[in-house]
């Protein structure tokens, strides 16, 4: 039983916890024309930066990587592609370019969630195709052992089962069986549960996530990347759907830990668009403020890498410019070439 059928009859027990979330994304949404009427030039920064950085961790969380010096051609111009995981990144930007051009527009139906996979997938067989074997959710350990730890509807049963899921996703909300946004949160749960497609459901549900935010008047993922929260949120994703997909299949699953944390994402965007949208610098000094807003997010020490990483589309050279001005006020270098540790200074956030 999907987790939208538990909510049909309208009387669900909502924690404590879940509430207090609900009630801040509601003050948080209808305060959010006053966070973006700003300059129509800080939030087209925003906005580029949010591109790049859905584009980039929504992909490097299923470990597809590209070279950083190529990734703004990638997302905003239109070089020849050099392998599948450019294509991969490359056909993410497309999707992304979708849902925010089409918004609430975009209908959360079948043939969506089809064109959203195909785009993310490329050119690849069954781009848009339900999957055809069994797949389950297998861990992978160092030592070489393995678990599985979800078994998934089967190849068999998925068209059926994503049929009931979107007809049970537009009941709940015309019967209003739940506050919108748990029965958003809901949803990506149960998709993730059915495990339509071969590969690249995390992706899609991730896309989802975000036209469900458009439907429901949230538009904090056109500026703030919610792609990114989640990624640097990985291990807290991983254990909350684990945590909620237990008993999904015998309809005995506690959602809560999982619609937990989709709520705390979202709060998350808001509260890094408020400190950001002040901070944004005319185009010209993007690049230097996407590094600059980095520095506050990495952890304490940090490396070369690690910056480059939190800074898709911005060079090296860059990069290395803004901790030179930085070296000294903000943050300090701990030894020697490309692999020394660099230490943000006490009293930074961060």
């Amino acid at each position: 039983m999907t987790t939208l059928r538990q909510f049909a009859g309208g009387d669900a027990l909502v924690p404590g916890g879940t509430a207090w979330y609900l009630a801040d994304l509601g003050e948080l949404r209808g305060k959010q024309e006053l966070y973006t009427r700003q300059s129509p030039q800080r939030l087209k920064a925003l906005r580029e930066h949010a591109l790049i950085e859905s584009a980039v961790s929504s992909n490097r969380i299923e470990g597809i990587e590209v070279e950083p010096r190529r990734i703004a051609d990638l997302i905003h111009g239109t070089p020849l592609l050099r392998d599948r995981d450019e294509e991969e990144v490359r056909g993410y930007r497309d999707a992304l370019t979708l849902i925010h051009a089409q918004g609430a527009g975009l209908s959360v139906a079948e043939e969506t969630i089809r064109r959203l996979h195909a785009l993310t997938r490329g050119e690849i067989w069954d781009a848009g195709k339900y999957k055809e074997r069994d797949c389950d959710i297998i861990e992978r350990y160092s030592d070489g052992s393995e678990r599985v730890r979800f078994r998934t509807v089967p190849a068999a049963d998925s068209p059926a089962a994503m049929v009931r899921l979107i007809d049970e996703n537009q009941r709940c909300g015309e019967e209003g069986w739940v506050h919108p946004l748990i029965a958003m949160a809901a949803f990506n749960l149960d998709f993730l549960c059915i495990h339509p497609f071969r590969d690249g459901n995390g992706r899609v549900s991730r896309l989802l996530l975000l036209l469900q935010c458009y439907h429901q008047g949230i538009e904090v993922g056109r500026y703030i990347s919610l792609e990114r929260l989640i990624e640097q949120n990985k291990e807290r994703y991983y254990e909350t759907l684990e945590l909620s997909s237990q008993g999904w299949h015998e309809g005995r699953q506690d959602p809560w830990p999982f619609i937990n944390y989709v709520l705390f994402i979202l709060k998350s965007a808001y509260r890094e668009l408020i400190e950001r949208v002040g901070e944004v610098q005319a185009p010209r000094g993007a690049k230097t403020e996407q590094v600059q807003a980095a520095l506050r997010r990495l952890p304490r020490e940090f490396t070369l890498t690690q910056l480059e990483q939190a800074c898709p589309g911005v060079s090296r050279d860059m990069i290395r410019r803004v901790l030179a001005d930085e070296r000294g006020k903000s943050v300090d270098c701990v030894g020697r070439g490309p692999g020394a540790k660099w230490v943000r200074r006490d009293g930074e956030s961060g």
